[in-house]
């Protein structure tokens, strides 16, 4: 009894740990997967965050420039070592670009909370400027990171730089971070073009740091109030025209830029009617000048801070009779103190421009277009300036666009500066003093008109040629023998004081996804 008692506990415990190690072969039941979601609250593209009631999106584009008389992507050959248009100006420039924009959106009681991220890595072909050295040295320059080096060693095999376009949260009517300027018309500097260089208007197409407020009265009507940062891309300029000499003026330079530091950002005001006919803005801006001193220590003095302000308005009119989709875009601004309202950053307000001459050794032509200009003991003198821009785009049928563009912007100095720079007759002073000028006045006015066609032969990938002409007129004539900077390898000669003209195309390809 004893062994048959032994015998069946044995075999129970075998069975136990047959089944045992039989439970263990089974297969266990997995977690169920989360799939990502479709969002479809805020159009195509949007995706639930797994877990969470956040949508975002990502989007971008890769872009190749081939742009030719032009040692950037976006501006002719207009002021410094490019301006010489000699042997170190570039004949062409290549650039690379990668976008990554990421777009989250989340719905609450107070209405949806966004943030929007858009940042671009990009390659560009550099450049060969003078160093003035006796055997003809030359130094490579390249954009990283927004800084401009020159290494004479440097071929520039590497490199590349970053750049945050924008990064901002939106919120109850809230725009807070680095987003487009609540003075600019919706096309930025982009009335129908593809260059980035027009005069005529404001343009922050990359962004600038803001707080705003935005109402919306319904039927497309809104209204923002901002706070923006001047430093980045609104300064043009506090010129101490002490500083200046024959051989910086025709450089570009009107003196010694002498801008203090931040005081108070610009204040934006901006009316907007944005409907299936088109788009009507106001725009009106204020710009704090504030200048650090005469000279290189606080007992110097200093001129009181003085105030610029600019007003633009923008039309756009859409479905035209010429075509489906025809659209017309203009704008007009008024600036006094607040110059880049009008020759925005990409644009710049500084030229030298070199050309042939059948009198002297070259001509060249150079102006400048500073927010305010002033001596030492004397206060501020603003620079007005007035300006258009504007496009019409045609398409010929849904593969094919073409668009004319133009610009025109014109700067106006005060008595002050005109009687620095060239005495009180337009023969004295600075530059009018010098022998075989024969009429000195630093207003100008820049004349720019372009074409642009672009070809999408499948949905988010564009072919594009643009090819535009920009005019200095400037106001001074007659010959002078000036001294041009070294970086330029222009020598010490007798140059014609003439208008200049420049030519630049770019070709792009770009695919957005």
């Amino acid at each position: 009894m004893k062994l048959t008692k032994t015998l069946f506990l044995g075999s129970a415990a075998g069975l136990m740990a047959v089944s045992g190690a039989f439970a263990a072969d089974l297969p266990v039941k997995a977690k169920a997967v989360e799939y990502v979601k479709i969002c479809s609250l805020y159009g195509a593209g949007f995706y639930y965050i797994p877990g969470t009631d956040t949508c975002i999106k990502l989007g971008g584009y890769l872009r190749a420039d081939a742009n030719f008389n032009t040692n950037s992507d976006f501006s002719p050959n207009q002021s410094g070592f490019a301006g010489a248009r000699n042997r170190l100006a570039n004949y062409y420039t290549f650039r690379a670009r990668e976008d990554l924009n990421i777009d989250t959106r989340t719905a609450t009681e107070y209405g949806v909370v966004r943030t929007y991220f858009d940042a671009v890595f990009t390659w560009t072909t550099g450049g060969y400027a003078g160093t003035g050295s006796a055997t003809g040295t030359t130094g490579y320059t390249a954009t990283t990171a927004g800084t401009t080096t020159i290494n004479p060693s440097d071929g520039g095999t590497s490199g590349g730089a970053l750049g945050v376009y924008y990064a901002f949260i939106q919120f109850a009517g809230f725009t807070m971070g680095k987003a487009v300027s609540q003075f600019d018309a919706p096309w930025t500097n982009y009335p129908g073009n593809i260059t980035d260089n027009l005069v005529g208007g404001s343009g922050t197409v990359t962004g600038v740091n803001q707080f705003t407020y935005t109402a919306d009265f319904g039927q497309g009507v809104t209204a923002a109030f901002s706070a923006e940062d001047a430093t980045a891309y609104y300064q043009a300029g506090n010129l101490n025209m002490s500083g200046a000499t024959a051989a910086t003026m025709v450089g570009g330079s009107y003196g010694s830029n002498a801008i203090g530091g931040s005081r108070s950002p610009n204040l934006v005001a901006q009316v907007r009617v944005d409907q299936a006919w088109g788009l009507f803005q106001a725009s009106v801006a204020a710009h704090d000048n504030h200048v650090a001193y005469y000279g290189a220590t606080e007992p110097t003095g200093h001129p009181d801070d003085k105030w610029g302000w600019a007003v633009q308005l923008a039309l756009s009119i859409k479905n035209i009779p010429t075509g489906a989709g025809d659209t017309i875009n203009i704008q007009g601004v008024y600036t006094d103190g607040a110059t880049r309202y009008n020759f925005q950053n990409l644009s710049g307000s500084t030229y030298s421009l070199f050309g042939s001459s059948g009198i002297a050794y070259q001509s060249v032509g150079f102006a400048n277009a500073p927010d305010t200009v002033f001596v030492t003991g004397s206060q501020q003198e603003t620079v007005k300036t007035w300006g258009f821009r504007g496009a019409y785009t045609h398409n010929w049928n849904p593969n094919w666009n073409s668009a004319l563009y133009g610009a025109y912007a014109q700067a106006q100095f005060g008595t002050l500066a005109k009687t620095t720079l060239c005495g009180a007759g337009g023969t004295g002073g600075v530059f009018g003093g010098l022998a075989g000028v024969t009429s000195c006045n630093p207003d100008f006015a820049i004349g720019q008109l372009g074409i642009v066609t672009r070809w999408t032969p499948i949905k988010n990938l564009t072919f594009s040629a643009d090819l535009s002409w920009t005019h200095l007129d400037q106001k001074y004539s007659g010959t002078a023998v000036l001294s041009p900077a070294a970086n330029t390898a222009k020598p010490t000669a007798v140059y014609e004081l003439k208008d200049q003209d420049s030519i630049a195309m770019i070709l792009r390809a770009q695919r957005n996804w």
